[in-house]
């Protein structure tokens, strides 16, 4: 495997990433290494930083039809009808778009075990007294020059259920084949008006446990509001009605609803009361099959869904795209 690395790293230096990353690729989907996986993390983000993003042509966001007129719900399409198109309808009018069989059930079954692989290994590491990697499910990110990824901040994203994925080169490397594999690219380029990037810190492994905390929030707290961004949520398991869900204020929202007030329990998040004010009581709570998603951007109003009759847990994969123009730089890029 040496000599791939040490092809891969040469095309790396040319900036000729995206021929770094397939060569790369293939050698690992015919023999899962390690050091391949190690290596293709940070040829992920070297093709982000290292480059030179190009704006968009055209004024965003683009103009969009309303394809779900009389829709009261989320917007559903299933996988074969997901387009730049409706994506664009179904956030600018509704503000979410659910798709049916996003990720197709061959996958679903090695991404959930993947998911348990990088939590034991991450508490290994945790529990160790050295500074150690658990390969090749966890292998923490190297966030070096201008950005920071903190021990305290993982701390608190495992507390919360989750785990990044650009910590574990195994799992990232099978959850970035799923996500190519379901055509999301394209789409998601159309909307954005560029090829997109991740977020290291924002695209994350969850396993949420029946009782977990739950506060109403727009990501575009942390991720500003002009920021170019969607979120691909992707169900692992059956949750909405024995596993945490999630509760989705159906609606576009143009600003960041008030935050801190009333029963709120951080300065980021929404209260209740709050929630209840602006969606006038509105509030969708899909049920989510294995492999199906939900679609949205940082001006949703959301929350995990935690009722007192669950008892099970929660498998999924948040995944924040960001058109690479608008990055937030704090937030670690990636290349998609």
């Amino acid at each position: 495997m040496s000599d791939v690395l040490d092809a891969g790293a040469v095309l790396a230096d040319k900036h000729r990433f995206a021929e770094a990353i397939a060569l790369l690729s293939e050698a690992n989907r015919s023999r899962p290494d390690s050091d391949i996986e190690k290596a293709l993390v940070q040829i992920r983000h070297e093709a982000v930083v290292r480059s030179d993003p190009k704006p968009s042509a055209s004024e965003w966001p683009g103009s969009y039809e309303d394809r779900f007129i009389g829709v009261a719900a989320i917007p559903e399409v299933v996988r074969a009808d997901l387009t730049t198109e409706v994506l664009g309808a179904a956030l600018q009018h509704h503000g979410s778009l659910i798709v049916r069989g996003l990720v197709s059930p061959d996958r679903i079954d090695a991404l959930t075990s993947e998911i348990d692989s990088v939590f034991d290994g991450y508490d290994e590491v945790a529990a160790a007294d050295d500074a150690v990697e658990s390969l090749p499910w966890y292998s923490p990110f190297p966030a070096d020059g201008d950005y920071s990824w903190t021990f305290m901040e993982r701390l608190w994203t495992r507390k919360l259920g989750g785990v990044v994925a650009a910590d574990s080169p195994r799992a990232i490397f099978g959850v970035l084949d799923a996500l190519h594999g379901s055509g999301l690219g394209p789409v998601l380029e159309g909307y954005l008006g560029e090829w997109p990037a991740l977020s290291v810190k924002k695209f994350t492994l969850r396993r949420t446990p029946h009782d977990a905390p739950s506060e109403w929030h727009q990501d575009g707290s942390f991720l500003g509001e002009n920021t170019r961004t969607v979120n691909v949520w992707l169900s692992l398991s059956h949750c909405g009605v024995d596993a945490p869900g999630l509760d989705i204020v159906p609606q576009r929202f143009d600003s960041i609803v008030e935050t801190g007030t009333d029963d709120s329990l951080f300065d980021w998040s929404v209260s209740r009361v709050m929630a209840d004010r602006v969606s006038g009581g509105r509030v969708a709570s899909p049920v989510f099959a294995p492999g199906d998603a939900v679609l949205f951007d940082q001006m949703t109003l959301h929350r995990t869904r935690v009722t007192p009759g669950m008892s099970k847990t929660r498998y999924a994969i948040e995944s924040w795209f960001f058109a690479p123009t608008t990055y937030p730089h704090v937030q670690i890029p990636i290349a998609f």
